[in-house]
C-alpha cells in the first residue's frame, strides 16, 4: 500500500499539473467574469500575441535545461525581421527571402554558440553582449525607420485566421515544431545527451557525450527559430524594424522557469513549459481587456513568477516531510 500511495502523492504534487490547475481556473474565472473574453476576435487576437513568445521558448527550453541560457532571442527576432524587409524591399521574391532571413538568424546563433564553446564563454555574458551587438546590427542597416511595404501572401498570413477557426495562421509554425521538440526532448538520444549535459556535464563528458557539438546545435536551433519568430512579428504588425520585440526575452525566460525548469539545469519537461505559456498569455490578455497597462501587466507577470518558485519550494518541503511520514510509518509496520 505505502508504494500506491507514494505514488499518488507525486502526482498530486507534481509541478506541471499544478499549473494546468492554475490555468484551468484562470480560464474559468475569465470565461465567468470578464467581458468579450470568449469572443472568437479576442481568441483569435490572444493567440497572435503570443505566438513568438510560443516558438522562441521551444528552443529556451532545450537551452536551460542543458545549462545554457541565451538572452540575445529578441535581437536575433529584431535583426531578422529587418534582414527580411530588406531583403524584400531589394526585390526578392518571397520565399527566398524567407530562407535566407532563416539562415541569418540560424548564423546569429551560431555566432552565440561558437563564443560559448570554443572560447569557454559563460552564456549568459556572451548573449547579454549579442543582445546589444545583433539590435545594434539592425539600427546600422536600417537605422531608426522601419520597413512596411510586403507581399500580400505575406501580409495575409500575419492577420488572417485557418478557415473556419479562430486560430491564426501565426501560431501554426509553433503547432508544427512544438511535436518536434517534445519528441526530440523525450524521445531522441539527442533529448538524453541535453539532460545528461545539464544533470552533469563531467558524467556527460566521461559518457562520451560531445557536449561542444550539442550546445552549439542547440544555439544555431534557437538562432533559426527566432529568425522565424521574427518572421511572424513582421508578418503580423506588418513592420521590420530594429526596435522590435524589445524585452520580449525576458517574458520568455519567465515562462520557461514558470514552467519547472531549474536554472542549475537538468531538469523539466516541455508540458509544464506549455501550460505556463498558456497562463502568461491568458493572463496577459485579461489584464489587457480589464484595461490594465503593460508596464502593470508585467508587473504581475513577474510577482507571478516570484509566487510559483515559492509555492514550487514549499511543495516540494512538505512532499519531502510527508513521503518522511511514508516511509518511516512503512518501516515501523
Amino acid at each position: 500500500m505505502f508504494a500506491p500511495a507514494q505514488n499518488n502523492l507525486a502526482r498530486f504534487a507534481n509541478w506541471d499539473n499544478f499549473l494546468a490547475v492554475l490555468t484551468i481556473l484562470v480560464i474559468a474565472y475569465a470565461c465567468l467574469f470578464v467581458p468579450n473574453f470568449l469572443t472568437s476576435f479576442n481568441i483569435s487576437q490572444a493567440i497572435a500575441g503570443a505566438s513568438e513568445r510560443a516558438l522562441i521558448v521551444l528552443p529556451m527550453v532545450l537551452l536551460i535545461i542543458a545549462r545554457e541560457i541565451d538572452l540575445s532571442v529578441a535581437s536575433i527576432l529584431a535583426l531578422s525581421s529587418v534582414c527580411f524587409g530588406l531583403l524584400i524591399q531589394a526585390g526578392m521574391p518571397m520565399f527566398p527571402a524567407i530562407a535566407l532571413t532563416i539562415v541569418a538568424g540560424g548564423l546569429c546563433g551560431a555566432f552565440n554558440g561558437a563564443l560559448v564553446t570554443r572560447l569557454a564563454l559563460p552564456s549568459l555574458v556572451v548573449t547579454l553582449a549579442t543582445m546589444a551587438m545583433f539590435r545594434g546590427l539592425g539600427y546600422i542597416v536600417l537605422g531608426s525607420g522601419s520597413i512596411n511595404a510586403f507581399p500580400n501572401a505575406f501580409l495575409d498570413f500575419g492577420i488572417g485566421n485557418v478557415p473556419g477557426t479562430p486560430i491564426p495562421w501565426t501560431i501554426v509554425p509553433f503547432l508544427i515544431l512544438a511535436p518536434v521538440f517534445a519528441i526530440v526532448l523525450q524521445k531522441m538520444p539527442a533529448g538524453r545527451r541535453i539532460y545528461a549535459i545539464g544533470g552533469s556535464p563531467a558524467a556527460a563528458r566521461y559518457s562520451g557525450v560531445r557536449i561542444e557539438r550539442t550546445v552549439f546545435m542547440l544555439f544555431v536551433t534557437s538562432g533559426a527559430v527566432c529568425a522565424i519568430a521574427g518572421l511572424v512579428y513582421a508578418a503580423r504588425l506588418a513592420n521590420a524594424r530594429a526596435n522590435n520585440a524589445v524585452g520580449l526575452e525576458l517574458d520568455v525566460i519567465t515562462i520557461a522557469l514558470l514552467g519547472g525548469l531549474s536554472v542549475f539545469g537538468g531538469k523539466g519537461r516541455l508540458t509544464g513549459v506549455l501550460w505556463a505559456l498558456l497562463l502568461v498569455a491568458t493572463i496577459r490578455n485579461v489584464l489587457g481587456l480589464l484595461q490594465i497597462g503593460g508596464d502593470a501587466q508585467g508587473s504581475v507577470i513577474g510577482l507571478l513568477l516570484i509566487g510559483s518558485l515559492l509555492a514550487s519550494n514549499a511543495a516540494r518541503q512538505v512532499f519531502e516531510r510527508v513521503r518522511s511520514a511514508f516511509s518511516y510509518s512503512h518501516t515501523r509496520r
